[in-house]
Order: C-alpha cells, then structure tokens, then sequence
C-alpha cells in the first residue's frame, strides 16, 4: 500500500516569507520561501536554472541581520512552481534558531518536542 506524502509527514510545515537563497559551489538562485519545517523546506521555482534532483545545496534563510539558519539540504521533489528541500545537516546555531522560529509558530510545545524526538531519530 502506497502511502500519501502529507500521510507519511512528521513535521509540521511553517509558511514563512524571508529573504532566502540556494547555492551550489559558485551557483546561488534567490527563492520565495514559503514554507519551513524542522526537516526541510519548499520554495518557489526560481525563474532561471535547472536544480537537479538529489543533488546537495546549501540554503540560507536570513531571518534578520544576525541572525541566518544555515543547512544542506537535498532536492527532494519539485513541480512546475515548487522545489521541496529535505535538510541533510544543520549547524547548532542554526537548529536553535530554526527550533525558535517554530516553536513561536506552533504554539504547541509537547507537538514541538514529539517532532524534534522524530528529527533525532532519523539521523
């Protein structure tokens, strides 16, 4: 039996507007961020370059001047207007702020706990 991917989903999704760029060695692509969850995040396709499937990148959503969350992410699904990125390594300082950021956005501090439990796991 073939599951649905909102089915299979653990982590509860932000939308969340910020100043956002993808990278590839010296390729960068500025994206609207739309939304951001502890394991990833999805973007509008940008206008111009072909991003391939699988391959490793690096985002960075600046959230204010001092304050960035950095990680390596994967492309792991696009569409016509969309790129899903599934992060593969984030730095402590980044999680923290990433961890902030959703804990003010969901309000639910025990759903909060149960996802960064899955997060630890799958690692």
């Amino acid at each position: 039996m073939h599951q649905h991917p909102a089915e299979r989903r653990r982590f509860t999704r932000i939308p969340f507007d910020a100043q956002t760029k993808i990278s590839q060695g010296p390729r960068h692509w500025s994206v609207k961020l739309l939304d951001v969850s502890l394991k990833g995040l999805l973007v509008e396709k940008p206008q111009s370059g072909c991003l391939a499937p699988g391959q490793t990148f690096t985002a960075n959503i600046h959230l204010s001047d001092e304050t960035h969350v950095i990680m390596e992410v994967r492309l792991a699904h696009e569409d016509a207007q969309h790129l899903g990125f599934e992060c593969t390594h984030i730095g402590l300082d980044s999680i923290s702020h990433l961890r902030r950021l959703v804990e003010l956005n969901m309000g639910d501090e025990q759903l909060l706990e149960r996802e960064l439990g899955a997060l630890i796991s799958t690692q």
